[in-house]
């Protein structure tokens, strides 16, 4: 295995990659995502650690993506089966795969916990004291504005505190499941991917937040020419969905510009052991 050095640009390019490879077969990714979601919805249901089962499937489920993406890319169409090829590729990667979904679970309950450290939970009282929902009354009063703005502070934070825990997992589930990279070893080639990439990570980052704004820029002017707001409001969150959609699918395309095998190419996901 090594690690390639891209140029900037390439952020970019990683974008427009997985926008074409997601339009290629839009209903498979997204029906992928949405096993995704229904998931991690399913499983935060469950009391007590629900939650913590839902994070700790994320790694897998990344991963899971990017093998659909793979295979859209070789001209293959991407089975459901693929959603969990890090837990049917054999004991040891799936003890791997549990292990990095439990490190990946305690990371964020940290950072979730450091974060609520600096909010007393104002803003969840004065939804709820509004019977829960966000009114143009609710909205409009100065306490709840008053209450946004101090709960912009435990989020800046757990932003910050986010970033190096998502360097460390952003290849980790990959190199485990195509490399047999061991976990330790996985998240520390992870970090190192994407700090030698640094630059080829900030433009990827600062094209999805130009592509998502774009995306909610052409709403509202729809919502502007037809003079109904309520499009919207009502759109927001599909285009958000197939945002987030594309961003999974353009995962596999950091990590194959990241990583290379000299000697021979890594199996093909469906020709993983059982």
């Amino acid at each position: 295995m090594k690690l390639n050095v891209v140029p900037a640009r390439t952020g970019t390019q990683w974008v427009r990659q997985g926008v074409r490879v997601f339009f290629r077969q839009p209903l498979a990714i997204a029906g992928l995502f949405f096993m995704f979601l229904a998931a991690t919805a399913v499983l935060s249901w469950l009391p007590i650690a629900g939650d913590v089962l839902a994070l700790g499937l994320i790694p897998a489920a990344t991963v899971g993506l990017m093998a659909a993406s793979r295979e859209v890319e070789a001209g293959r169409f991407p089975m459901p089966s693929l959603l969990i090829i890090g837990f049917r590729s054999g004991p040891a990667k799936r003890r791997a795969m549990a292990l990095l979904g439990a490190l990946y679970a305690a990371c964020v309950l940290v950072i979730i916990g450091v974060s609520s450290l600096l909010d007393d939970g104002q803003l969840a009282r004065l939804i709820e004291s509004h019977g829960g929902s966000l009114s143009a009354e609710t909205i409009a009063d100065p306490a709840f504005q008053q209450a946004v703005q101090s709960a912009m502070q435990p989020l800046l934070a757990a932003t910050v505190l986010y970033i190096p825990v998502a360097a460390l997992f952003w290849h980790a589930p990959a190199l485990v499941l195509w490399h047999d990279v061991p976990v330790g070893k996985s998240l520390f080639f992870s970090a190192v991917a994407v700090l030698r990439n640094s630059g080829a990570y900030l433009l990827y980052g600062v094209a999805w937040m130009a592509v998502s704004m774009a995306a909610w820029i052409a709403l509202l002017l729809l919502a502007s020419l037809l003079a109904n707001l309520s499009i919207a409001v009502s759109g927001m969150f599909p285009v958000s969905i197939w945002i987030a959609t594309m961003f999974y699918a353009s995962l596999w395309f950091t990590f194959r510009d990241s990583f290379s095998v000299e000697d021979e190419a890594a199996p093909a996901p469906e020709q993983a052991p059982q």
